[in-house]
């Protein structure tokens, strides 16, 4: 890290910072589709939004251009990645939303599945072992043709039986209680979120609502080869800190979904770069080149629909974004987020769509005043939005003030 003094960063400032990274300020050339994705991959729940994510940063995209870019071109492709959620990246930066948050030991790989804890506990297996079984297993049940969720675990569930000590296997293959698999479903459906992370497995593009599975070298053609994996966490780092900095590696820890400790590590192959930064009161870290990006960021303009889950509202320091406790609740929730609209950089409103038929509609919870002017530009830029949802029109219904 450099020695400078800690510089005091505003809330505006950051906040504009961010925006600026994210390609939110100003639209980027259809022809820059790859690097828009890339800067801090796209979270693609529920699906379709990773789709909207990138119309709210790229000029004239459409429809048939993403579809061209997944399927046939394949320069992005969608993996399992942070907190094991599908991301659209692109197809050459996979390996650092893959490998560069890959597990690296014993306690992290838990952390990451910790939900199958008490599963692997009664067949007394590390999970270290339950994935390495996975991956092994994984070529002999996933071939040319792409399988669902559930059939992939059915089938790699059966596989891994095979390795499962006999006094086991009444306990493996027997129902799993609250879930509708069997134990040993539930447990290699665990496993894949990290043997995706070992790049070994992606998302075909969707036909209708279901999602299917492939193995990467299948699909891309050649497998997902990092020369240093120590080079993928150190670019993951720098493509969270470029998207969400200034930032902790606790913060980081958290958007990823690694353990504490793994995060720790990755951030320490980039701890010459950083330089501190205050942030309301918090001793926060940016790549030091990015200090004048900071420093003096451009001012948005214009209107923005981001969707649940877009890289913009996914930042861990929510009250950067949003003060107000009430905003925090009704953004950040369990489930069911909603999205957000943004006029000239600010956060104004919460959205959420209701399709019948080829009209959209887009019920509008304002969280600041808005005039007429606003509220028709928001209007002009949400019929922007029907071809992404198969529709012909978009009608915004305004709720009272959500505040």
């Amino acid at each position: 890290m450099t020695d400078r003094a800690p510089w005091e960063a505003t809330r505006e400032q950051v906040l504009a910072y961010r925006l600026a990274q994210q390609n939110l300020v100003e639209r980027v050339p259809v022809d820059s589709l790859a690097q828009a994705a890339g800067v801090c991959g796209l979270q693609d729940t529920p699906p379709g939004s990773a789709a909207l994510a990138l119309h709210a940063r790229v000029a004239g995209l459409t429809p048939a251009d993403l579809d061209r870019a997944l399927a046939e071109d394949r320069t992005l492709v969608t993996v399992w990645s942070a907190r094991a959620a599908p991301y659209v990246v692109p197809t050459e930066d996979a390996a650092a939303f893959t490998l560069g948050l890959l597990p690296d030991d014993e306690e992290a790989t838990l952390h990451f599945i910790r939900g199958a804890k008490d599963h692997l506990d009664g067949l007394g297996w590390a999970a270290v072992g339950l994935v390495e079984r996975a991956a092994r297993s994984l070529p002999d049940v996933l071939g040319e043709r792409p399988l669902t969720k559930d059939e992939l675990g059915v089938a790699l569930a059966a596989r891994v039986s095979q390795d499962v000590p006999a006094p086991f296997l009444p306990l493996w293959n027997a129902p799993d209680g609250y879930r509708t698999n069997r134990y040993g479903e539930t447990l290699v459906r665990f496993a894949l979120s990290v043997v995706s992370l070992q790049g070994l497995l992606c998302i075909a593009p969707r036909q209708g609502n279901v999602t299917r599975f492939l193995c990467t070298e299948t699909w891309l053609g050649a497998p997902l080869i990092a020369p240093s994996i120590d080079r993928e966490r150190a670019d993951i780092v720098r493509r969270y800190l470029r998207c969400y900095g200034p930032s902790t590696p606790g913060d980081m820890a958290a958007w990823a979904g690694i353990s504490p400790a793994q995060a720790a590590r990755a951030w320490a192959l980039v701890e010459g770069e950083l330089t501190e930064v205050r942030l309301a009161g918090r001793k926060t870290w940016l790549l030091a080149e990015d200090l004048p990006a900071l420093e003096a960021p451009p001012e948005a303009e214009g209107v923005r629909l981001l969707p649940p889950h877009d890289p913009y509202l996914l930042l861990r320091d929510h009250a950067t974004l949003a003060p107000e406790r009430a905003v925090q609740r009704l953004l950040w929730r369990t489930a069911g987020n909603p999205g957000v609209v943004l006029v000239d950089g600010r956060l104004v409103a919460a959205w959420r769509p209701q399709k019948a038929g080829r009209r959209l509609g887009l019920r509008m919870a304002p969280l600041a005043d808005l005039d007429g002017e606003a509220r028709a530009a928001i209007d002009e830029e949400a019929q922007t939005l029907a071809p992404w949802r198969g529709c012909d029109r978009v009608e915004l219904i305004w709720e009272g003030d959500a505040r």
